[in-house]
């Protein structure tokens, strides 16, 4: 199994300006949107920008605290942002969490609201 660090995702409320800065002030080149993840258009319509170093690509999303919800996910990866790895076998990487302990769910209960489930690792407090 491999596992390499693919993005960092900054949400933020003015894309535009981080775009600015990684961009126009510290010249960090755009990236080519055909080599990023699908991205969601129909339950995420908020601008997003990338910029990458040659190897780790940034991100840059507006910030959406209705995504999940609209979208059907129980997580949602554009309220702070998320940290993205890229693998070519997913199961290796759950059997490891799960050879480590780390278990968890996350459901909605009838009235609309997000229940986490997790077991923690033995070692955890």
């Amino acid at each position: 199994m491999t596992l390499k660090l693919h993005h960092v995702n900054i949400a933020t409320t003015d894309v535009p300006a981080l775009d600015a800065f990684y961009h126009g002030v510290l010249g960090l080149p755009r990236d080519n949107p055909s080599s990023l993840p699908r991205l969601d258009v129909k339950n995420y319509a908020g601008p997003v920008a990338f910029v990458t170093d040659g190897a780790i690509q940034l991100h840059l999303a507006q910030q959406d605290l209705t995504f999940a919800e609209r979208a059907g996910h129980a997580l949602n990866p554009v309220v702070t942002g998320h940290i993205a790895f890229r693998t070519d076998d997913m199961a290796d990487v759950k059997r490891r969490l799960e050879a480590a302990g780390w278990q968890q769910i996350f459901f909605k209960d009838p009235a609309g609201f997000v229940v986490e489930v997790h077991q923690a690792p033995n070692d955890a407090t």
